[in-house]
């Protein structure tokens, strides 16, 4: 078992030396991780079903200084993850950021929806943390960072049952992988931010109605953005959360605090 320590490091935030796969890392929150972790020292490799939005990424952190590459698959084909992995070689830092959500009132989910949520926001979370785990347990250690949502803490009366039940499924799946990948120097944490303006949250942003939903439930009285959920997962995957295991970060502004 290796641990790790802030001791006597004068730059804990810093990811120098360290690998990162970021999936979703097209756009949105995920596109903002990767740019994130590439600034603090990481090589990030960056994932995506859309090579052209890959590329643009590496490109951009390239012009920045840092180091990416693009490896795109569909994360909820497992084929794919398998052939994947097989090439990456070695991961310090995973950053499990797929996901979808697809309102429906519960009496009207219909089994697309629900099988779609399933697969994309548990399964293939589920798949690519154990394909990482595997690799971080032969190194003697590494991060992995599910990003989960306040509602996999709460309930929501606004048709996001299925979208709910996914994000407490990867609350539970943090803490059981994190207990049992503790021996081999694997810390498995989760990052649940509240609504974030992205390009899969802006339409729903222009019903006034779910506008002040939102606003009203959130203390702070403001959406997130990309950029502060980013930086909670460069502290998350750094020396300075070596302590940090088993638990979720939330990046919430106060709406699980009512």
């Amino acid at each position: 078992m290796t641990t790790q320590s802030v001791t006597g490091s004068g730059e804990p935030f810093r990811l120098d030396g360290k690998i990162a796969l970021v999936s979703g890392a097209g756009r949105g929150i995920g596109r903002a991780i990767a740019l994130a972790l590439a600034g603090a020292g990481a090589e990030v490799v960056a994932n995506s079903r859309t090579p052209g939005e890959l590329e643009t990424l590496a490109t951009e952190i390239a012009g920045a200084g840092g180091t990416a590459r693009a490896l795109p698959f569909d994360v909820t084909d497992a084929a794919a993850v398998q052939a994947a992995f097989a090439g990456i070689g070695r991961i310090d830092i995973l950053v499990n950021n797929a996901g979808l959500n697809r309102p429906q009132p519960f009496l009207d989910v219909d089994e697309a929806t629900l099988d779609r949520l399933l697969d994309l926001n548990v399964r293939a979370l589920f798949r690519l943390a154990q394909m990482a785990a595997r690799l971080m347990v032969r190194q003697n250690g590494g991060v992995i960072v599910n990003v989960s949502s306040q509602m996999g803490h709460v309930g929501s009366e606004l048709n996001r049952t299925v979208y709910v039940m996914t994000k407490h499924a990867v609350e539970g799946l943090t803490k059981a992988m994190a207990l049992e990948l503790a021996p081999h120097g694997v810390r498995v944490v989760s990052i649940a931010p509240t609504f974030i303006k992205t390009p899969l949250t802006e339409p729903f942003f222009r019903d006034p109605a779910f506008s002040k939903w939102v606003h009203d439930r959130i203390p702070i009285g403001r959406l997130g953005t990309v950029d502060e959920v980013a930086q909670a997962v460069v502290f998350l995957a750094s020396p300075a959360a070596a302590l940090v295991t088993g638990s979720s970060l939330l990046v919430d502004g106060g709406w699980t605090a009512w």
